[in-house]
């Protein structure tokens, strides 16, 4: 039974408390209505307990806005939600993801994640396409989805909140990827749901990379905010040694804004509890406020860090990864590049839990360093080892 306003209430509680769910909380679809996000569809889940968050059905049914109790969660950037209309994929040599690039969740992939490449072809047996060139975390968020469904659903006295939609990326001579993507939330919950399936459409043998860019920002992310993660060993860091070093932020504490702050990223190795997930926070202690991302070890083996800490653009992400951060070229070399044929499909999940309150940062952190202890230094040096990943075959999983 859900807990809303200090009580655990039946269905029946419920029902006779108001004439409509919504006086407690639901799903609603809006149309934006002006300026760069005219005629974005979003979905306004309120779950009664203070979380609020929205699903952009035309970016890829990412979440864009994540609120609780009035306090943001997810990352407000300078770009604002821009209709995929106005997106140019093959822009700016393919940075342009940097003009549409912000909200809580951004999904990246599906046949092609990190940075702008370009890769061999062959598999689309068409003479006349040589290779394909891949932009900044690949094409899937600009995609509106077909919305098949959303609402609220009792199920004894549990109500789920839930959307569900497909996002097609798909071409001739090219990827047929179906992305399935269901969130869900709980009416007088703290937690979102997303479970994902990445299915191959076609019938050509075709290359699948995944991961989630988890961007989270103000409040929540400010001077002294914490990582949280069971991290094994360091493996890997962008720009790594003097200018990390200058810049004096290591990988453990967020900083104020600065300016001139150049992007960092870590790769880190992580463990996994006995369930096989893995769970990263930031806290932020003096808020008492921070938010827990799990993800599965089996199903998105790396885990990368990225620090932005720039005045004006100010964010911290957590992004599970199907892949390590040496790319997409690397990935074939070393045999890691997962290959689907015809109709198959990978899964993922992801849970989103608001941590409300110094006893659940408390609880969140004892947890975590449960799994495994986190290096203590801010600098730890990277080690370069780039473990193997499973599944080099069709049909194998990273």
């Amino acid at each position: 039974m859900p807990e809303l306003f200090g009580r655990t209430l039946s269905r029946r509680d419920v029902a006779a408390h108001a004439g409509s769910l919504s006086a407690f909380g639901g799903v609603r679809l809006v149309t934006l209505g002006d300026g760069p996000e005219r005629g974005v569809r979003l979905l306004e889940f309120r779950t009664g307990s203070g979380l609020r968050f929205t699903v952009a059905v035309d970016r890829a049914m990412d979440i864009v806005e994540v609120e609780h109790k009035g306090r943001s969660i997810g990352w407000h950037s300078p770009t604002g939600l821009r209709h995929p209309g106005l997106h140019e994929v093959e822009g700016e040599q393919g940075l342009a993801f940097a003009r549409s690039f912000t909200g809580f969740l951004v999904t990246c992939g599906l046949d092609h994640i990190l940075g702008p490449d370009e890769v061999p072809a062959d598999n689309y047996n068409y003479p006349g396409k040589k290779t394909v060139k891949h932009v900044l975390h690949g094409r899937i968020t600009s995609i509106p989805a077909r919305l098949t469904g959303y609402g609220e659903r009792w199920e004894g006295d549990r109500c789920v909140l839930w959307v569900e939609g497909i996002v097609a990326q798909s071409a001739v001579f090219g990827e047929n990827l179906h992305l399935h993507r269901r969130i869900e939330a709980d009416l007088g919950g703290d937690e979102i749901r997303v479970q994902d399936r990445v299915v191959n459409q076609g019938f050509l043998r075709t290359p699948h990379m995944f991961f989630y860019h988890v961007n989270l920002g103000h409040p929540l992310l400010e001077d002294g905010a914490r990582y949280l993660a069971p991290i094994r060993e360091v493996i890997w860091a962008a720009h790594s040694g003097p200018r990390y070093q200058a810049q004096g932020v290591g990988y453990r504490r967020a900083p104020a804004p600065a300016l001139d702050f150049v992007e960092q990223v870590w790769q880190h190795e992580m463990a996994a509890d006995g369930d096989g997930r893995v769970p990263v926070a930031l806290v932020n202690d003096r808020l008492g406020l921070g938010v827990e991302v799990a993800t599965r070890k089996d199903q998105l083996p790396c885990a990368y860090e990225w620090q932005n800490f720039q005045a004006g653009s100010y964010a911290l992400g957590i992004e599970p990864s199907t892949h390590h951060v040496l790319g997409d070229n690397a990935a074939r070399d070393r045999g890691e590049m997962i290959w689907l044929g015809p109709l198959e499909e990978r899964s993922y999940e992801l849970r989103v839990r608001v941590l409300d309150g110094a006893a659940a940062l408390s609880d969140a952190e004892a947890r975590i360093s449960a799994i495994a202890m986190q290096p203590q230094e801010d600098f730890p040096e990277p080690s370069g080892r780039f473990g193997p990943l499973r599944g080099a075959q069709d049909g194998g999983a990273s």
